[in-house]
């Protein structure tokens, strides 16, 4: 790795290894973010990703291994200090405050998340408007979050996490139950959140091909180890990692790869 690569690493995991009780959920994972880079989590149902994720976020605590983000050793931080510091997450099944209007959801997440490093003077009501346009949530502004329907919830999601102005975002299968003109605006939010905000992004997906569209780098896990790592046309090519998907999903990969083979 190049000095000015090394420089930039936002997140960097080593070791982690969790079980439960016989089960090892992960084992010794390994890897490295840089600042600005979209990174697309894969691997089949159980291969780990979700534990790795509450892991990352504070919900959960590994048996071995370390955490280090922005040059700071964060295991043993709280969830809330984690958000402080700048890690951020959506859930892969929405879990907003269902008793407080949309604009209260995303409130709150400016007033726990890194608002320190919003300019002084900001109003949060204005910037709570412009957080909601941007997932077309302006007019649901004082709509209850139970009233919304499941996509709508996905949104307010989405704009809970970019509200606590992190530095670090981890998405949970945030195209789940979407329909593909839904799909292709979700992507157009995952390349801003990259290219015009600066947020380094891992995103945990089912969906390969938008993965494609935005992700720098994919990561495979596979019964809780590290398959492989790699650029997304490397890591669709590679036989193990087809071999590790079955049915549907193994197929979708066969046809990606004929894809990227097709001159």
């Amino acid at each position: 790795m190049k000095e000015q690569d090394r420089d930039r690493i936002l997140l960097e995991v080593r070791g982690i290894t969790k079980r439960f009780g016989g089960l090892v959920a992960l084992d010794n994972v390994d890897f490295k973010v840089q600042e600005g880079e979209v990174i697309g989590l894969i691997g089949p149902n159980g291969a780990g990703k979700s534990t790795l994720f509450n892991i990352l976020a504070g919900n959960l605590k590994q048996d071995k291994g370390e955490i280090w983000f922005s040059g700071r050793e964060s295991s043993k931080l709280r969830p809330f200090e984690r958000c402080h510091l700048g890690i951020s997450r959506s859930y892969q099944i929405p879990r907003p405050f269902l008793d407080f209007s949309v604009k209260q959801n995303v409130l709150l997440s400016l007033r726990f998340g890194r608002g320190e490093n919003y300019p002084a003077g900001l109003d949060p009501d204005q910037k709570a408007i412009e957080i909601l346009k941007v997932f077309r949530l302006e007019n649901k502004k004082e709509e209850l979050t139970r009233n919304l329907n499941a996509v709508e919830r996905k949104r307010v999601e989405l704009a809970r996490a970019l509200a606590a102005n992190p530095r670090l975002l981890l998405l949970d299968e945030v195209l789940a139950g979407l329909n593909p003109a839904e799909i292709e605006g979700a992507i157009e939010w995952m390349k801003m959140f990259s290219s015009s905000l600066g947020i380094t992004v891992i995103w945990v997906e089912h969906i390969i091909r938008p993965l494609l569209a935005v992700c720098t780098r994919l990561i495979v896990l596979h019964h809780g180890k590290k398959l492989k790592e790699g650029s997304p046309t490397e890591v669709v090519s590679d036989e193990k990692v087809i071999e590790a998907y079955l049915g549907r999903t193994a197929k979708a990969f066969q046809e990606i790869r004929s894809d990227n083979q097709t001159p």
